[in-house]
């Protein structure tokens, strides 16, 4: 377990513990802003958010540390059985609280910008990486 936790655990957790408190940060500012003092979706509202960030952790790690050598193929099989991880996470919401009626396209549209995002990221890192490294 000890190898587990200093290999790939210990900087899952961290990065699900930074994004999980940004993401709630700014939803908590975003609504300031807008005048609503309180939260109207509640605590069930932050455990879905949690989960979903959850699943997004998940994604980062299983697209670090899948043996696929394509870039293209390793992304497709890391994005789509994350996503539909997410949209069962929103199908099971539906049973605590009513889905607003963009519910499904919502996490389409964020989840797959995000994980565009990082993808792109990650793809720009590794290469200066490699650019640096044969210097």
């Amino acid at each position: 377990m000890k190898r587990i936790w200093n290999q790939w655990l210990k900087e899952a957790v961290f990065i699900y513990c930074v994004v999980y408190t940004f993401a709630t940060l700014l939803n908590s500012i975003l609504y300031l802003a807008a005048g609503v003092r309180n939260d109207p979706s509640g605590n069930w509202h932050e455990i879905t958010r949690a989960v979903i960030v959850l699943i997004g952790i998940a994604a980062y790690e299983l697209a670090r540390h899948l043996p696929v050598k394509n870039l293209f193929l390793r992304a497709v099989a890391v994005y789509i059985p994350t996503m539909l991880l997410a949209f069962a996470a929103v199908w099971l919401t539906q049973f605590i609280e009513p889905l607003a009626k963009s519910a499904y396209m919502d996490i389409f549209i964020n989840y797959t910008a995000m994980f565009l995002l990082v993808s792109v990221i990650a793809v720009v890192t590794a290469r200066i990486r490699n650019k640096s490294s044969r210097s």
